[in-house]
């Protein structure tokens, strides 16, 4: 299929609107089979459950060109099982792992022209989400959903290179124990906003936020995972049950283990010991790893000895194979990589 004609090598990190998007309904108990359609407009009530209660759910993977002109996407089982395991929890009917995948392979197929080309730096986002549809006054969960999913073209995160982040330890709270921090859920989102203005007006790039019982903790950032270097080495990623699964952190520490051969680990982290780390950066879907150079806990600063004009070199060993890995360069591990035929 020949490709749109976009300025590949310019795009930016938003939202470009696409020719098709995949839309299914659930009503009287069961999902529908669901169509690819040209309409990119969603027509529900005004006192619709995800409007009066924010029970709405989401995911964001990519899809991309090998360096062997192939369209593949990365790991969307996993994406599949996370989108379970959020519905579940926000008491909405599972869309099942199996036809998720196949609603992202046909919307991504239908979009072909849309995929940038190997070697642009741009990706072909794409977004599944569902929520509820129907007129909801009391609170209580809706009994009619939609799950839809869109993509768009987008560059790299980082415009003009990686640059090493300058992040806060917030006050604010993103997750409480027992609460929806393990999900991807849009209501863990929008609590983060205010907190993420405020560091921006501040003159951070992004918060820190520790664990709400003890505040001692590492947890996470509004939108990505912590990644960590000790200094002999070693990966280390915190573990709490109130942060996102990351599937960008998960990978990682596999290749961590069994293409570097390094130690890594998932553990709980102190605010205390980051002071003694060696590298630190944020992990997730849009820019694979993000680094961090200085962390600033109420006016102490504590500089990464990673410096802030490039990734540490165990960050960007880990970059660089999960990105070869996405892109066809290196050999993925069985299952990662799905094509679209």
């Amino acid at each position: 299929m020949e490709k749109k004609n976009i300025d590949w090598a310019n795009l930016g990190f938003g939202y470009m609107q696409t020719d098709y998007r995949f839309v299914s309904n659930y009503k009287n108990g069961a999902w529908d089979d669901g169509c690819i359609t040209e309409d990119a407009t969603v027509v529900i009530s005004e006192c619709a459950g995800v409007l009066q209660y924010a029970q709405t759910v989401f995911e964001g993977l990519k899809a991309y060109t090998t360096s062997e002109g192939k369209i593949v996407i990365f790991r969307p089982d996993m994406n599949g099982e996370r989108l379970e395991n959020s519905a579940r929890r926000l008491e909405m009917p599972v869309y099942p792992k199996d036809k998720f995948i196949e609603a992202v392979k046909k919307t991504v197929k239908a979009n072909e022209a849309f995929v940038p080309p190997y070697g642009s730096g741009a990706t072909l986002y794409v977004r599944p989400y569902m929520f509820g549809s129907d007129a909801v006054i009391g609170v209580k969960p809706a009994s009619e959903y939609q799950f839809r999913v869109f993509t768009t073209p987008v560059g790299p995160y980082f415009k003009g290179g990686v640059k090493p982040l300058t992040i806060r330890v917030s006050d604010f709270d993103r997750a409480a124990p027992n609460g929806t921090g393990h999900i991807k859920a849009g209501l863990n989102y929008a609590m983060s906003l205010h907190a993420i203005v405020d560091a921006h007006n501040q003159g951070y790039d992004e918060n820190m936020y520790l664990d709400a019982a003890t505040r001692t903790k590492v947890e996470e950032t509004g939108g990505a995972n912590f990644l960590f270097v000790t200094r002999d080495g070693k990966v280390v990623t915190p573990k709490s049950s109130s942060i996102l699964p990351s599937i960008t952190r998960r990978s990682l520490i596999q290749v961590a283990q069994e293409y570097l051969g390094l130690e890594a680990e998932e553990r709980e982290v102190t605010l205390e010991e980051v002071k003694d780390m060696a590298e630190c950066g944020l992990c997730g879907t849009a820019a694979v790893i993000s680094p961090v150079g200085k962390i600033v806990d109420h006016g102490k600063e504590i500089c990464l000895p990673s410096g802030m004009t490039e990734m540490g070199p165990v960050t960007k060993k880990l970059y660089e194979t999960l990105t070869g890995i996405q892109m066809g360069t290196i050999k993925a591990p069985e299952g990662w990589i799905v094509e679209i035929n």
